[in-house]
């Protein structure tokens, strides 16, 4: 890629990027300042759920797949 085209091209993705930013700054966010959070979560809570949860549910998939093809390699045997 000659000078040119590369000048060309790193003005795009800058400019890109620049209104990107523009456009997703805070003051185009919708505000709403009646906003009532609820409770938080308690550690016992978020442990399970960013912890725990993703732990189990990767080892059913893991298991799933390994009982998947245990099953498909006795059957090309027999």
């Amino acid at each position: 890629m000659d000078k040119k085209n590369a000048l060309r091209a790193g003005a795009l993705a800058s400019g890109t990027t620049l209104m990107m930013l523009l456009m997703s700054s805070p003051a185009f966010a919708a505000r709403d300042d009646g906003d009532d959070p609820g409770p938080g979560l308690s550690v016992i809570d978020t442990l399970g759920l960013y912890v725990a949860a993703p732990i189990v549910l990767f080892l059913v998939i893991a298991g799933l797949v390994m009982v998947g093809d245990k099953s498909r390699k006795q059957q090309k045997q027999g």
